[in-house]
């Protein structure tokens, strides 16, 4: 189809202008294939007319680009907009192109941040009749970003009969269904609602332990989830979802899940192997602690990190260009005014206690936007790119306050006294699992947030704790303040871990020792998902500690 800066000065965004309301459309060339697309083809492709309906057609499926707007590294390198690209476009038509979707994308999910996927989604959706069936291949940030939110609000307002099909590999290259993306993605499968029907409330979500190896692997285990008539939900406590087995082998776990806003704005239930973990991390963030083997569960109360906290700014807004940015960051100092704690660094990670590790400078005739930026410092930390696999915490804490960067954003409570029960919380095992079941785990072994995101994390309701109880959190933050802790991915393993943990179940939350040996058992069904140790080999002798 027409595509680029057209002979008339107009532009063509290829297929997406099939997201016209205009049925005829000109379609494909045909003839040439060395005058398929561009401008050397228009005057061939211009003979060809096919109707494209709205709502035309029973069966939609597509593997869309994934390229976004945003991305501006490796071959895209200094290009405006990078979705558009192709064929050597320059600025001019990039940005010509750009503003013509957007006029496009109006009513529909697509979302600049996702990328050229989503356009293509909001075309799927658009072209497919009621009843009709949508399958796609997309990246597996669809489960979890922000920009996807439109996407699954739709499915779950409009569509029935979901499945979303993910891969539990703990290699990057086995985690995707296409040849050449090498990122992981999912299966997406859905019915369109019909006019006299109304959605389903649920789900169901697949985790394959590798994609199939052929054809009749994969007709194998589609028979199989076809033959699933009950599934268990992952509200019906920490007993695993449907094996599907291909001969002898167990090849994919199968659990059901709410999707409406109200219970599941996000698909946590993607690339897990074990979904008895999936289970305990869904309870957990409903404030109840339902350990595997445990008949029912306890009270254990979680809120979301909003009602307890404020966050501290972006960092562009901090160092960013001006007048966007009020600090320049340098290297760091004993006696800085502005101390920040910016990037990951394995060597100033093995400890909660961290150092900060670089200084701002505040720049001329912005002493006023530096000093709003201050108001937001504080000790405590929450990692936005944790990889579990090669770094031991969750949240870091610096003394004395100091500001938030790139990896490691603000967390300030009006509670000076919550600072130490907060950074105990985010590295024992149930903390971490529950960054962990809110994170984007499209990356083998790291878990990614945003500060956009921060604030929905569940985290412990410090609220609840009593005076006594805080004061015991202080006791045993002292006591940590100097341990060394191994990676998250070998926190069953870990004695310096078990010990945290411990202190945290039982001396400050009050279970019994029986609740801490549960939750040990727990650390290691977490340790040995994939997405959390990323095939990455197990240290020599490393046994679960108790």
């Amino acid at each position: 189809m027409p595509y680029g800066r057209q002979e008339d000065g107009s532009v063509k965004l290829g297929s997406l202008e099939l997201l016209q309301s205009s049925a005829v459309q000109t379609l494909f060339n045909t003839s040439d294939p060395a005058l398929r697309t561009g401008s050397v083809g228009e005057e061939t492709a211009a003979q060809v007319i096919a109707q494209v309906p709205e709502e035309g057609f029973d069966l939609v499926i597509m593997n869309p680009p994934f390229t976004r707007n945003v991305t501006h590294e490796g071959e895209y390198t200094g290009t405006y907009a990078a979705a558009f690209a192709a064929f050597d476009s320059s600025d001019a038509d990039q940005k010509a192109m750009s503003k013509r979707l957007d006029r496009f994308k109006r009513g529909t999910c697509y979302h600049g941040s996702a990328g050229m996927a989503s356009a293509f989604v909001a075309l799927a959706d658009k072209k497919l009749k009621p009843g009709g069936v949508l399958a796609l291949v997309l990246p597996l940030s669809v489960s979890a970003g922000a920009s996807w939110e439109k996407f699954r609000q739709l499915l779950a307002d409009e569509y029935t009969g979901l499945e979303v099909l993910s891969i539990a590999a703990a290699d990057n290259d086995q985690l995707s269904f296409s040849a050449d993306t090498g990122m992981a993605e999912c299966l997406v499968i859905a019915r369109k609602l019909r006019d006299d029907e109304t959605p389903a409330e649920r789900a169901r979500f697949t985790s394959m332990r590798r994609c199939p190896s052929g054809l009749a692997v994969a007709a194998a285990i589609a028979k199989e989830m076809a033959a699933a008539q009950y599934v268990r939900g992952i509200e019906d406590g920490p007993y695993g979802g449907a094996v599907l087995n291909v001969g002898t082998e167990n090849a994919a776990e199968i659990a059901s899940a709410k999707i409406s806003k109200k219970f599941l704005p996000t698909w946590n239930v993607v690339r897990i192997q074990d979904l008895s973990v999936a289970q305990v991390a869904h309870a957990l963030t409903n404030s109840r602690l339902w350990l595997p083997t445990y008949l029912k569960p306890l009270p254990l109360p979680i809120t979301t990190l909003s009602t307890i906290a404020e966050f501290g700014k972006y960092h562009l807004s901090i160092i960013g260009t001006p007048p966007q940015g009020c600090f320049t960051k340098t290297t760091p100092s004993p006696t800085a005014s502005y101390p920040a704690l910016w990037n990951h660094n394995a060597k100033n990670e093995t400890r909660i206690v961290c150092e900060s590790d670089s200084q701002l400078l505040v720049r001329t005739g912005m002493e006023t936007q530096a000093a709003e930026v201050w108001a937001t410092a504080s000790r405590a930390h929450l990692s936005l790119d944790f990889r579990f696999n090669s770094q031991p915490l969750s949240v870091a804490w610096t003394e004395p306050e100091s500001i938030g960067g790139r990896a490691w954003p603000n967390v300030q409570f009006s509670v000076p006294a919550y600072d130490y029960p907060f950074a105990l919380w985010g590295n024992c095992t149930l903390g971490m699992m529950l960054f962990w079941w809110n994170s984007n785990r499209q990356v083998a072994g790291q878990g990614i947030t945003t500060i956009s995101a921060m604030p929905e994390l569940p985290t412990l309701d410090l609220r609840a704790l009593t005076d006594a109880q805080l004061d015991t959190a202080r006791e045993i933050f002292d006591q940590f303040r100097d341990k060394e802790l191994l990676p998250a991915y070998l926190a069953d393993a870990d004695p310096n871990r078990a010990l945290l943990d411990k202190g945290v179940i039982c001396d400050l939350l009050g279970f019994e020792e029986s609740v801490y040996q549960g939750v040990r058992r727990l650390a290691a069904k977490w340790c040995a998902e994939p997405s959390v140790n990323g095939g990455k080999a197990r240290l020599k002798g490393a046994r679960l500690v108790v």
